[in-house]
């Protein structure tokens, strides 16, 4: 046998530079993995408070947006609804919304924040379809109601505060989600005024 003299420079060297490399590989492998676990943009902009400009709508009309992947409603309700709203209590399964569907700053008769302009996700809290806006034609479902919220696949309705009808199989009211005024025009879904 050869005895050769082990050159201890050469194999410290080879070792560090195996490790370096090693190293190298490893973190590139681990900033794809983890960073593959952060959302998307896209998922990011579904979950954003969304701004909406409300000035050009008219008593009576609706606005239809879309945030986190649900319609969301803006009514602009008139005074012959808003009064009909207090006459109607006892029609209702929860008119005074004790269940928890509202932010505390909606909890009132109105479930809104101004009386005159609603908010609410458009989605039935029956099975999750989502309920016409009928402003004129209400009443031939609910005498003395002349508009509100009907849902077609089961037959659940719902009054322009988005308070739901007794004897329908939606067990609660709509969602009011969280949103403050940024002006007297502007209105921003998805946070409370002290979150802006």
């Amino acid at each position: 046998m050869n005895n050769v003299p082990v050159n201890s420079g050469r194999r410290k060297f080879l070792t560090i530079t195996t490790s370096v490399v090693g190293a190298i590989g490893v973190v590139a492998v681990a900033v794809p993995f983890i960073s593959s676990w952060s959302p998307s943009d896209k998922a990011k902009a579904a979950g954003a408070p969304v701004s909406v400009d409300f000035s050009k709508i008219q008593p009576g009309q609706i606005i239809r947006v879309e945030w986190r992947g649900k319609p969301v409603w803006i009514v602009s309700r008139t005074q012959n609804t808003l009064d009909n709203l207090k006459s109607i209590a006892e029609k209702l399964r929860d008119p005074s919304s004790i269940e928890d569907q509202q932010p505390k700053y909606a909890n009132n008769m109105y479930r809104s924040i101004k009386p005159n302009i609603f908010v609410a996700v458009g989605i039935c809290t029956h099975l999750g379809c989502s309920p016409t806006y009928l402003p004129k034609s209400f009443s031939q479902m609910q005498e003395g109601v002349p508009s509100g919220f009907f849902c077609p696949c089961h037959g659940s309705k719902f009054d322009l505060a988005g308070r739901v009808f007794k004897n329908v199989p939606a067990p609660l009211n709509l969602v009011v989600p969280p949103h403050h005024y940024k002006s007297d025009t502007e209105i921003l879904i998805g946070l409370d005024s002290g979150d802006a």
